[in-house]
C-alpha cells in the first residue's frame, strides 16, 4: 500500500498538506484530516471547536476542501490518504472519488471518541455498530478508492476481530488500529484478516516498532510527534531495520 511502512496519522484541524509535506523525507503514507463531511459530523466538530477550543477543518466545501489537499501533494513523495468523519455514505462516495483521482487512501474514522462525536453516531460509536459502519466502507470502495478503516481496541463489548472481518468484507484494503495498551491484539488481527494492518499508538523508538512489526503489523503510524523530525528519523531507522531483518524490502 505504501513504501516505506512509515504512515503519518491523521491529527484534528492540524494534519493538512503542508504537514504532510514536512514529513515526507521519512514517511511512506500522510493521513490528512480528519475531515467531518455531513451536518451531524460538522455539527459535532464546531461544538468541539466552541465548547473545547480544539481545531477542527470546517471548510464551507469539504469535498472541495479535499481535493485542494491532496492536489498539493502532487509530485510530493508521500502517498495521501485522507480520515474523514460521516454517518452517511453519500458525501463519503463522493469524497472516495476524489481521492481515487489522487491515488489517495480514504479513510473512514471509526475511532475518534470525542464525546460530540460519538453522540453525532461517529468516531468509536461505529464499532459498537458495525451494520452503519459497513456501509460507509462500501461506499468509499466503489468509489475506487482504497479505503482504510481507522479503528481502536479496548471498547467494552465490541469485538474488533469481528468488526475487521466485516469491513473486510465491505472492501476494506488496510486497518489502522490504535491499539491503546493492548498491543498484542494486532497479531490477532493480523491472523484473522488479510487487510494491510497499520499499528499505532506510542510508536516511538526502536522497541515500540519491533513490538508492532513482530506482532504481524505490516507498517506503523506515527501521531502526535508526526511533525517532530528527530522521532520520524528515529521510526524510520527502526523499520528499515526491522524489515532487513526480516528479509524484507526496507525501501
Amino acid at each position: 500500500m505504501f513504501e516505506p511502512r512509515l504512515a503519518l496519522a491523521s491529527l484534528s484541524g492540524e494534519a493538512d498538506a503542508e504537514w504532510a509535506k514536512q514529513g515526507a523525507e521519512w514517511a511512506g503514507a500522510a493521513f490528512l484530516g480528519g475531515v467531518s463531511l455531513d451536518e451531524p459530523t460538522r455539527a459535532a466538530a464546531r461544538g468541539i471547536v466552541a465548547d473545547r477550543d480544539r481545531s477542527e477543518f470546517l471548510p464551507a466545501d469539504p469535498v472541495a476542501f479535499v481535493d485542494r489537499q491532496l492536489s498539493a501533494l502532487s509530485g510530493v513523495d508521500v502517498r495521501p490518504g485522507i480520515n474523514v468523519r460521516s454517518t452517511t455514505a453519500a458525501p463519503v462516495r463522493e469524497v472516495a472519488a476524489v481521492a481515487a483521482e489522487h491515488d489517495a487512501i480514504v479513510e473512514i474514522n471509526a475511532h475518534c471518541r470525542q464525546a460530540e462525536l460519538c453522540a453525532a453516531g461517529a468516531g468509536e460509536t461505529l464499532l459498537r455498530n458495525p451494520d452503519r459502519l459497513v456501509p460507509l466502507v462500501e461506499a468509499a470502495a466503489s468509489a475506487g478508492a482504497d479505503v482504510s478503516v481507522k479503528v481502536r481496541t479496548e471498547l467494552d463489548g465490541v469485538d474488533l476481530v469481528d468488526v475487521a472481518g466485516r469491513v473486510e468484507a465491505a472492501g476494506a484494503d488496510a486497518l489502522h488500529v490504535d491499539a491503546m495498551d493492548s498491543e498484542s491484539v494486532v497479531a490477532d488481527l493480523a491472523a484473522a484478516t488479510d487487510c494491510f494492518l497499520i499499528a499505532n499508538n506510542g510508536v516511538r523508538d526502536e522497541a515500540s516498532v519491533r513490538e508492532y512489526l513482530d506482532f504481524g503489523a505490516d507498517a506503523v503510524s506515527v501521531g502526535r510527534p508526526s511533525d517532530d523530525p528527530a522521532v520520524l528519523e528515529r521510526v524510520a531507522d527502526a523499520v528499515a531495520a526491522s524489515r532487513r531483518q526480516k528479509g524484507q524490502s526496507a525501501d
